[in-house]
């Protein structure tokens, strides 16, 4: 079912609950068509139209805030088990086809200031990161219900794909003002695009990158958060808050538990994906936080691997009643795994809908799968 961009706004802070959301927010591992076919699956579900996942039409904003002008990615080796390639930082990155849609770095260009000043030009702000044909296409689809978005990148995730997990932690001990040229760096860019964009049009919905947490907790506590990350999310959400934006939204996998207190000094008004193999239960998390905190997924993708009844005790628990009240996008934690039973995934669909009062889907037209926000 299609949501209009005033519709998903005010649902995702609070301000409407006439309706609950249900999203497949990442779709499937690679693989599991192959596994679904042998099981029967049709065409619309191979492809996930059959099931009549919500979602809200959304544009870029028109705005680059990453990496900007750098040479085109090269592919230097290609066998049937992977690809190396050179990306636009000069890393070079394996991606293993059978597993694999996100290429992992061999190596990182940065390990002190002087590596990144050769870089850092990519990062700086120029005209050329509006492209204003594309401004005018958003302001137009704006007026017709889509959501428009920027995403900027991550004040962890920037750093780390620049000096990866390990050197990135030292540092911030041992080359702090490192960290922060980096940061201002990028937070400058995001600014300079916002104040552009603003003449033109409102972004809506601000989004910010990090997968920053594992099993354990996240790579970095409290302390670092409030010296480094605070002033990089602050600087650019005030700039886009100041100009209308409603919605700023952090992806991270792992268990942020720990930390959920100093991203929300850091003004973020969403989390996702509440992974509950990693400790986060989203119904606890909406307990403590209430309206501070919208959240989106939070359903266990692994009870696709159980049983019914291993199904119908994750959705009655996590669609319970105050779950229901508004700012929660219902749907599984991350991509659905390989081994998932495709009986189970229509069950999963058929009892959600159910739960939520929705109308069952052999009484509906076939609607159309989109990727939420």
């Amino acid at each position: 079912m299609r949501w209009t961009r005033k519709e998903y706004l005010d649902y995702v802070t609070f301000k409407s609950n006439e309706k609950s959301m249900i999203v497949e927010l990442f779709g499937p591992l690679i693989g599991l068509e192959e596994e679904w076919k042998t099981q029967g699956a049709t065409e619309d579900e191979l492809n996930l139209t059959a099931f009549d996942w919500d979602y809200v039409d959304n544009i870029n904003c028109g705005a680059n805030f990453d990496v900007f002008d750098a040479p085109e990615e090269r592919v230097i080796e290609e066998t049937k088990e992977h690809i190396i390639t050179i990306d636009a930082l000069g890393r070079k990155m394996k991606l293993m086809k059978a597993s694999a849609t996100i290429p992992l770095p061999m190596d990182y260009p940065v390990k002190n200031m002087d590596d990144w000043i050769k870089i850092k030009h990519f990062y700086e702000f120029n005209e050329n990161r509006i492209d204003y044909n594309h401004v005018k296409l958003a302001i137009k689809k704006q007026t017709e219900g889509v959501l428009v978005k920027a995403c900027v990148p991550g004040g962890f995730d920037l750093p780390r794909q620049l000096m990866g997990e390990e050197e990135l932690c030292y540092a911030y001990y041992e080359q702090p003002e490192l960290i922060k040229d980096i940061l201002d760096t990028a937070s400058e860019t995001a600014i300079k695009c916002c104040e552009r964009l603003a003449k033109h049009i409102t972004v809506d919905h601000l989004a910010i990158h990090e997968d920053m947490a594992g099993k354990s907790g996240s790579l970095i506590g409290p302390n670092h958060i409030n010296e480094f990350l605070k002033p990089y999310y602050l600087r650019i959400w005030d700039a886009f808050k100041n100009n209308g934006c409603r919605v700023f939204v952090q992806d991270s996998d792992g268990n942020m538990n720990s930390v959920i207190d100093s991203f929300l000094g850091c003004g973020l008004t969403q989390m996702y994906p509440m992974e509950p193999a990693a400790g986060m239960d989203i119904v606890k998390v909406h307990n403590k936080y209430g309206n501070k905190l919208s959240l989106k997924g939070g359903i266990d993708k692994f009870i696709l691997r159980e049983n019914k009844l291993a199904v119908l005790r994750e959705l009655e628990y996590k669609m319970q009643p105050s779950m229901r009240q508004g700012g929660i996008v219902f749907g599984f934690d991350h991509r659905i795994p390989n081994g998932s039973s495709l009986e189970l995934y229509r069950y999963y669909v058929k009892t959600a809908r159910e739960i939520l009062g929705r109308e069952p889907l052999d009484k509906k037209n076939k609607g159309w799968m989109r990727q939420a926000i």
